[in-house]
Formats: C-alpha cells, sequence, structure tokens
C-alpha cells in the first residue's frame, strides 16, 4: 500500500484564522484528510508526528528571536511550504509596528518591559526561508487552499489567478462603487479571492489579500485624492493587513510627511 503524503500545519504570530480556514472546508476536509496524513496540526489535534513533511502550511509572522529560529528548522523538514494568510505572506497587522519604534510601544503596553522579547520588526515567512507558494488573504479562501493542496499533492502548480478584485466584481456582474457611488475603493490594486464581497454590499475594498500583481498603486493614490480623500488617509488605506507588502509599503511611506 502507497505511503499517503505526510501533512504539517504550523503557527506563528497570528490569531488563528487561516488554520479555522481548513477546518471549515467541512466535506473538503473529510476528501484532504483521506489523502494525507496529518502529521502535525495543534487546532485540530494532540498528536504530532516527527519529520520530514511532505507539504507544510505555515500561518502567522516572524515576531520573535524563537520563531526566527523555528521556522529554519521547518523549513529543513518540509519538502513543500506554503505560507498562509496575511500575517505568513506579509507581516499581518501586527507589521504596522514597523513603521514605529516598538520599544515605545512595548513601554506603554506593558508594566514589566523587561520580560517581553521581541523583534523590532513582524515580517513575512519569506523574509527568512525559501518559499513554495503563498497564499494570500485575511482570512485565507478555503477553496484556494483546497485548490492549493491539491496541486501540490498532485504534482503541479495551484491555479490561483493574480487578477484584481475588479475582476471579481465583473464576473458578478456588480456595479463599480467607485464610478457608480463615488466610494473609495483598493479593489484595483488588490488580488481576487474573497469574491469581492465588500463592493457587492456597496463598501469598497479594504485590500484583505494584498497586493495583486503588478499593481499600480500610485495610479489608486492619485485616484484617492482625485476622490477627496486626505493624504493621511491614503496612508491609513495602504496599511491594513498587508501594511507591510512590498507594492503597500512604498506606496504608503511615499504620502507620509
Amino acid at each position: 500500500m502507497a505511503r499517503k503524503p505526510t501533512l504539517a500545519v504550523w503557527k506563528f504570530s497570528s490569531c488563528d484564522g487561516c488554520q479555522l480556514s481548513l477546518l471549515d472546508c467541512e466535506d473538503e476536509l473529510l476528501a484532504v484528510a483521506g489523502a494525507v496524513t496529518i502529521a502535525n496540526f495543534p487546532e485540530a489535534s494532540r498528536a504530532v508526528a516527527k519529520g520530514p513533511y511532505d507539504v507544510s502550511l505555515v500561518e502567522g509572522s516572524i515576531t520573535t528571536p524563537h520563531d526566527a529560529e523555528r521556522i529554519h528548522k521547518i523549513r529543513r523538514t518540509s519538502k513543500v511550504l506554503i505560507t498562509i494568510g496575511a500575517c505568513a505572506t506579509a507581516g499581518g497587522i501586527q507589521a504596522l509596528k514597523n513603521f514605529k519604534n516598538v520599544k515605545d510601544f512595548i513601554s506603554i503596553v506593558y508594566a514589566n518591559p523587561a520580560y517581553i522579547e521581541t523583534l523590532s520588526k513582524s515580517t513575512a515567512i519569506s523574509d527568512h526561508v525559501p518559499v513554495d507558494f503563498e497564499l494570500r488573504g485575511c482570512p485565507i479562501n478555503k477553496y484556494q487552499l483546497i485548490e492549493v493542496l491539491n496541486a501540490y499533492l498532485n504534482g503541479r502548480r495551484p491555479n490561483i489567478s493574480p487578477v484584481s478584485v475588479c475582476m471579481e466584481c465583473k464576473n458578478r456582474g456588480t456595479t463599480c462603487v467607485m464610478i457608480s457611488k463615488g466610494i473609495p475603493c483598493l479593489g484595483p490594486v488588490t488580488h481576487a479571492g474573497c469574491g469581492a464581497i465588500c463592493p457587492t454590499y456597496n463598501r469598497g475594498c479594504f485590500a484583505c489579500y494584498g497586493p495583486k500583481e503588478t499593481p499600480n498603486t500610485a495610479s489608486m493614490a492619485e485616484r484617492l485624492h482625485e476622490m477627496g480623500v486626505w493624504e493621511h488617509d491614503v496612508v491609513r488605506a495602504f496599511r491594513t493587513y498587508n501594511a507591510y507588502a512590498e507594492p503597500f509599503r512604498k506606496e504608503s511611506e511615499s504620502h507620509e510627511k
């Protein structure tokens, strides 16, 4: 009988939402569980099997010295390493600290700052080790996750389109909220995957899925200015879940005074 591929799921600094997306797959998860041996998945089981692992899913960003050491160990024991979610692919919401001196926050928040051991920046997994695929989202799309797992278990590249949220609006027949209602929306520079949820309910896209392939962030910022968005709000628009993704980081920094 052929050996089943081994799957490991790892957590770093994050909210666990992307791991929960895997559990939320329900019927599809049963198919995944039948196709692999789940060797490490703290959200689902206390059982832990030793590596090496055929596929590792990594959620969360690197924020402590211990994190930085542990991700190298995981990389060495993983044939394929896939990062899932905004934290793992761009540093997450906690990367907002990267734009300030983290020591200022520590002294304000904690009564005993001496006990806090943290890096000055929250960074993506790919800043520390080679990554085979990055699946964006906050949280990720469970169907995209199943597609990525299916692809690597079958020796092919994932079929994840790098187009913008605008394409999802067009596919759904959703009227553009920027044109029809004058609502600021980051859909033109944001990676597809959410199904254009916010524009469907007459709200602008918040860029939960991070930058799309080759985003024209400068043009996006100019359009926001034309719509009356103040300069400091343009900075804030690019500094949410994917603030430290390079295109968003550079654009937000260009508008700081």
